[in-house]
């Protein structure tokens, strides 16, 4: 931080910002980051989300400074404002995950245990353990990582460090080979391998 960071105006250091000067941005967090974090920690009451909401606020300071206009008002008024829109954000998220869990769980709890159902999913992960298990490496290491990883097939090649042809290749053989092996082992087509 240079004298002149500590002694300009706040308007100045967002256009000094906005030519990438870091100084800059430090004397701007230090003269806003503390007021920024305790609305983030009010209104989430967790101090490990709070400090997310200040690194947002602040990388997005970075990234986009001419979104501050002083006529509208001051830097830590817009500071403020995009801490409350951000927290509210992750409120809303929170309580609409949990209200969803607490959806998923009444469905699940009111569709009962069914034990014959819990041995038949037991039994078919054996069977398509056991049929990965007989596929080529190459094969049965590109299906893991589709569709047990969820990966793209560009992923997986990149992770494999092979052409996606390849992996694409090696995933629709290691597919019939695996709906073969299935079928053989008494598993229909109802077992979701195509």
């Amino acid at each position: 931080m240079t004298r002149d960071d500590a002694d300009a105006s706040d308007a100045a250091l967002v256009v000094a910002i906005g030519r990438f000067h870091q100084p800059a941005l430090a004397e701007v967090y230090r003269r806003h980051a503390g007021a920024v974090f305790g609305l983030a920690k009010r209104l989430l009451s967790d101090h490990a989300r709070a400090e997310e909401i200040v690194q947002e606020v602040f990388l997005r300071l970075w990234n986009e400074p001419h979104r501050f206009d002083p006529e509208r008002g001051t830097l830590r008024s817009f500071l403020l404002a995009h801490t409350h829109g951000r927290a509210v954000d992750v409120i809303r998220s929170d309580v609409a995950r949990r209200t969803r869990e607490e959806r998923e769980a009444a469905q699940r709890a009111d569709a009962g245990y069914d034990l014959a159902l819990e041995v038949w999913d037991m039994a078919l992960a054996s069977h398509v353990r056991d049929a990965t298990n007989k596929l080529q490496p190459g094969e049965r290491e590109a299906i893991e990582l589709a569709y047990f990883g969820g990966l793209t097939y560009r992923e997986v090649a990149a992770r494999l460090g092979e052409p996606e042809g390849t992996v694409k290749s090696r995933i629709r053989s290691g597919l019939k080979r695996l709906r073969s092996e299935l079928l053989e082992s008494g598993i229909g087509t109802g077992a979701g391998v195509e």
